[in-house]
């Protein structure tokens, strides 16, 4: 073993200490570096998750406008459909009146309740009634009629098909707010 002067000890502790120091310092800077580069990422991840609620709260407020528009228009276009629902016995009668008084002389008579029948359905038709168009010979749609009875088709081209309209269908807007009643062939 060699021995050491004391001046070459001190020296040795002083290089030693200096050298802790140093790896000490640096350690530390290892682990404050560390501990920004954590802080960092976890800011980051927190920036990145409040980003992704508000974009999924922006889409829900858009979608919730877009619902409660729709829901608004759909509101004005079916708003009298009470109203025209309710009406819809006096359009079958002004039609029962009109069959009945074709049939007599009266020309006169015919014209005038013509004339009232064509305000009435004119002013509906403005409000958005349209009535459902079915003949005879059509083929039945079950969303679209609504079968009263079924009887032995006259022709054999009527099967499955209308053989008379009972009562006229009508829609407000793209709603249909009574079915034509029909009779279909078997």
């Amino acid at each position: 073993m060699k021995f050491m002067s004391k001046k070459e000890e001190e020296i040795n502790k002083e290089f030693a200490a200096e050298e802790n120091t140093a790896v000490e310092q640096e350690v530390e800077q290892t682990t404050e570096a560390v501990e920004e580069i954590s802080e960092e990422e976890k800011l980051r991840e927190e920036l990145a998750s409040e980003k992704d609620k508000f974009l999924r709260l922006f889409a829900e407020f858009e979608n919730y406008k877009r619902r409660t528009s729709k829901e608004r228009v759909e509101l004005f276009k079916t708003a009298g459909q009470d109203i025209m629902v309710s009406m819809l016995p006096v359009l079958d009668d002004f039609d029962r009146a009109l069959n009945e008084i074709s049939k007599t002389e009266d020309k006169e008579l015919l014209k005038g309740v013509e004339l009232i029948s064509n305000k009435l359905r004119n002013t509906l038709n403005a409000k958005g009634l349209e009535q459902v168009e079915t003949k005879t010979g059509d083929v039945f749609n079950a969303d679209l009629h609504e079968a009263i009875t079924q009887i032995p088709a006259p022709t054999d081209d009527l099967k499955g098909k209308l053989v008379d309209v009972i009562e006229k269908g009508y829609k407000l807007g793209d709603k249909v707010i009574r079915h034509p009643k029909v009779i279909v062939g078997q």
